[in-house]
């Protein structure tokens, strides 16, 4: 539920319950424990984690011995609260202390009573927990944790703390190990990502982790998530466009066009330095493609705002966008803020700039028509594929492309690459379908054989897992991760 961070700290999750002695839920079977890890951001976070809960409640009546833990952002924020609205919890634990589940899990049933442990600072740094990757060809790799800004929409700071940066060897070494495991792809992940290094004392660090990162061999695609407007440096640009394995692509959240509101919302940015941070990108990596985070709706918003946002998604033309009903949020300064907007007058804006925001998303996907693209081919996106004889995956600049497979073609693994030419194309994806059935172009890469490695040995395993020594004395326990 939430972030890219919460899908990262997921893996941890899984990671540290799995060196635990917890077996994965088979697909299809009921788990004895279920993990909720939570976000505190969308609008409706709390009523989708009680909704979810309500429903396991009935489910927990029925199974005896079933667990339920609830971590993440809204576990350290609500706290206490939760087992309060919903007593059939067994465990909640917060940001901090990820890797203490599996104890907390064992006191619960031991106690015979809920478990509610919310740390105010970090315990262990997540990237020191064990970790279940969900992917053979792409991995996330977290550089920092915490925020030091004062968004006064967010409340990310109060619940994740202080900016924490990780050594550059230390995360140079985790990219390699996912490298050896068959990885092709990473993404390094922070709340400001590029203004790693500012706990050790180097504002030019995270370009130099790119440069570094590329240099290791078999790493084919580095991303990073997400940046701020205010920190973005020339010295990351030179090193995005000077480190091949870096992709063409940026995520720079712009969050409104209007001076007036980014200034009530302590975005230390306007808008015409957000601009330029998109010509010089341009300028140095022509073909980059560009993604934004968007709020409508802010306290305050006059309509002469939204047209400044308007006018600069225009110009920014951007290639896809996450656009967001500005909700309040508990906790933050914006939600006792005067002029709130009326919901009405929100959802109007917020059509009006979806409306233009798939106008330029299609004509930036339709100028990619006629172009060979490289897809780094993905197990699961594409909802259809199986329908439509399709598979799917990702362009070096992101962009979700579905390719068919031709009749009597080869047929690519995830972590495989194709080459495909561009034949359609619609506001959020590429198609990419063969004219006169000609074999796909495909590049058989590790990452594909670290699949079919991973396939086989999850065939080899039967319907019950053998028992073996587990530390928290429960043989064949299973575990759902959702988050």
């Amino acid at each position: 539920m939430g972030c890219q961070m919460n899908v990262h700290d997921s893996e941890r999750l899984s990671g540290s319950l799995e060196a635990a002695g917890y077996i994965p839920a088979l697909a299809g079977s009921e788990a004895d424990v279920v993990v909720l890890n939570t976000c505190a951001v969308r609008e409706n976070a709390g009523n989708k984690l009680y909704g979810t809960l309500g429903h396991l409640a009935s489910v927990k009546r029925d199974r005896d011995g079933m667990q339920i833990a609830v971590g993440g952002c809204l576990a350290q924020k609500d706290k206490h609260d939760i087992v309060s609205k919903a007593p059939w919890v067994d465990v909640v634990f917060g940001t901090h202390n990820m890797g203490s589940l599996p104890a907390l899990l064992e006191r619960a049933r031991h106690n015979d009573e809920a478990q509610v442990e919310i740390l105010e600072a970090l315990d262990v740094f997540p990237s020191t927990l064990p970790t279940k990757r969900e992917s053979t060809y792409s991995g996330w790799v977290s550089i920092s944790v915490g925020c030091n800004n004062t968004c006064t929409f967010c409340i990310v700071p109060s619940l994740r703390g202080k900016e924490m940066d990780r050594r550059p060897g230390d995360v140079l070494g985790e990219i390699q190990a996912l490298v050896d495991d068959g990885a092709i792809e990473v993404t390094l992940l922070g709340q400001n990502v590029n203004t790693y290094g500012v706990e050790f004392g180097d504002k030019f660090a995270f370009g130099k982790l790119l440069r570094a990162a590329g240099e290791i061999d078999g790493l084919e695609r580095i991303r990073f998530t997400s940046p701020h407007p205010a920190a973005f440096t020339d010295d990351v640009i030179d090193a995005m466009a000077e480190t091949p394995a870096v992709m063409p692509s940026l995520h720079m959240p712009l969050q409104s066009g209007s001076d007036a509101i980014l200034k009530a919302m302590r975005r230390s940015y306007r808008s015409e330095k957000f601009l330029g941070i998109l010509d010089r990108v341009r300028a140095k990596i022509p073909n980059a493609a560009i993604t934004t985070d968007i709020i409508v709706g802010f306290p305050g918003e006059t309509e002469a705002d939204f047209q400044e946002t308007l006018r600069v998604v225009r110009l920014a033309r951007f290639s896809a966008a996450f656009t967001f009903q500005y909700s309040i949020r508990p906790g933050t300064p914006a939600a006792g803020m005067p002029d709130q907007i009326p919901k009405a007058v929100v959802q109007e804006r917020y059509e009006r700039l979806v409306a233009l925001q798939n106008q330029i998303a299609l004509e930036e996907n339709e100028a990619q028509i006629g172009r060979d693209v490289n897809v780094l081919v993905a197990a699961g996106e594409g909802r259809k594929d199986a329908a439509s004889l399709r598979m799917t995956g990702r362009t070096e600049d992101f962009r979700l492309a579905h390719f068919e497979i031709p009749a009597g073609s080869d047929v690519p693994r995830p972590g495989d690459v194709v080459t495909v030419t561009v034949t359609a194309a619609a506001p959020y994806h590429l198609l990419a379908d063969s004219g006169d059935g000609s074999p796909l172009r495909i590049r058989r890469t590790r990452s594909g054989d670290a699949w079919d490695r991973a396939e086989a040995e999850s065939c080899a395993v039967g319907d019950e897992p053998a028992t073996g020594n587990v530390s928290l004395g429960l043989p064949g326990i299973r575990t759902s991760l959702l988050g």
